[in-house]
């Protein structure tokens, strides 16, 4: 099988030849730039380069020997904008070395990596001693749901929007419209499952744009007014799709949204509200980015969300990524059970919050083995780690885990 009709079959609840294995198909299933270069060293990887592709989360680009290597199905359509020209030399926070785009021009402060807006204000702050850039001001925090004008401007002031990862540093005009066609094109000749992230979240823009404390408050006191607000953000999300996706129809084999509901916890609102301020418009977003796509609808959403997977379903996600198994009611056993003949598990394959961190590689390869045999039969499953791999998971257990995948993976 090609790499794309694996993962194909997979979201189709068929058992293909062996798991799909994705690693960087979006920028919650890849690795920081600190733990690719310790697995390049490791490894004896020379030459090449590693080009932080995501800023904000220090993300790295996984390569082509890495793709290869380890047996990689599904890629992201912005990898195929990495242009060494544009690029400049970047040290990493321990010291090792990276690429990153030439526009990216942060100072440092007091040991602190400061980012500003165009008026010269600090959006984001890496901390020294950090490995991430912070948000720093929550644009709409004071105006609240007050706030009539339009969202654009005020979105562009969170460094999600400000610090934007490829395809999207440059303006959505037809001719970049024309390039994102072309790049998803020569990745789907070759082989690959192909997927683009749109975004699109509801609950987490706002959280963003107003803080989250006033976001809690909204949802619970203030549910006509805060709709009211998402209808505004729903129509601006359909207006971006609507100009982006009719040009590459045909193309692109996932789409990616996002919006974290959850928590370790539990869910951050309770399914009635979900039901209420949120699944009417998913609903309408996510049918329309299938209509215009004609591809598969992949959902991000961090957390504990159990309780609200049947309203996800109903609002037409058909594949759900982290799975963050360590979180309460999210254990593979149950959510395979109550949910796999309607949903594709896109994560969930080794626990990144303690065995990839804290365990011996043969620990490691035995989470992955034992996750494998829960999510494996019947289809309805692609590999990935719960999240990103962080920056201090030891190169051993990082090797270990997509190994393991690729041994254990067998139909």
């Amino acid at each position: 099988m090609t790499a794309r009709e694996r993962v194909l079959a997979a979201i189709a609840h068929r058992e293909p030849d062996r798991v799909p294995i994705d690693h960087g198909s979006m920028r919650s299933t890849g690795s920081m730039a600190i733990a690719y270069n310790r697995l390049k060293r490791h490894l004896n990887i020379s030459g090449g380069c590693t080009f932080v592709y995501d800023l904000i989360q220090q993300l790295a680009q996984p390569e082509d020997w890495f793709l290869e290597r380890f047996r990689v199905d599904a890629v992201d359509v912005g990898r195929a904008f990495f242009r060494p020209e544009e690029t400049k030399s970047w040290t990493l926070p321990d010291g090792s070395p990276a690429l990153v785009p030439k526009w990216f021009e942060p100072e440092r402060a007091n040991g602190d990596l400061i980012v500003r807006n165009q008026d010269g204000v600090p959006i984001g702050r890496m901390p020294a001693g950090g490995f991430y850039i912070d948000q720093t001001v929550w644009p709409l925090a004071e105006a609240g749901l007050d706030y009539d004008g339009p969202l654009g401007p005020m979105m562009d002031q969170v460094i999600w929007a400000a610090i934007p990862a490829p395809p999207y540093e440059e303006p959505l005009t037809d001719a970049r419209i024309a390039e994102i066609a072309s790049a998803a094109r020569r990745l789907r000749e070759a082989g690959y499952a192909v997927s683009l992230a749109v975004g699109c979240n509801l609950f987490e823009w706002s959280q963003m744009l107003f803080g989250m404390e006033n976001v809690y408050l909204y949802v619970a006191g203030e549910k006509r007014r805060y709709a009211r607000f998402l209808d505004r953000l729903t129509d601006h999300h359909l207006e971006f799709v609507e100009k982006l996706l009719p040009s590459l129809r045909g193309l692109l084999d996932i789409v990616v949204v996002g919006d974290d509901l959850g928590m370790q916890s539990g869910p951050q609102l309770s399914p009635a509200a979900y039901r209420e301020l949120f699944l009417p418009r998913h609903k309408k977003i996510y049918s329309r980015i299938k209509e215009l796509s004609g591809a598969h609808l992949f959902m991000h959403n961090c957390g504990g969300i159990y309780q609200l997977i049947p309203a996800l379903i109903e609002a037409g996600v058909e594949i759900l990524n982290p799975v963050q198994t360590s979180a309460r009611y999210m254990e593979p056993e149950r959510l395979k059970r109550e949910f796999g003949r309607d949903l594709t598990f896109w994560g969930g394959g080794c626990d990144t919050q303690g065995v990839l961190i804290r365990g011996t590689p043969d620990q490691v390869r035995d989470d992955v083995r034992r996750r494998l045999e829960i999510w494996m039969p019947g289809g309805g499953y692609v590999f990935c780690q719960v999240h990103n791999v962080l920056a201090d998971v030891p190169p051993e257990n990082f090797e270990a885990m997509l190994e393991a995948a690729s041994e254990f993976g067998a139909y």
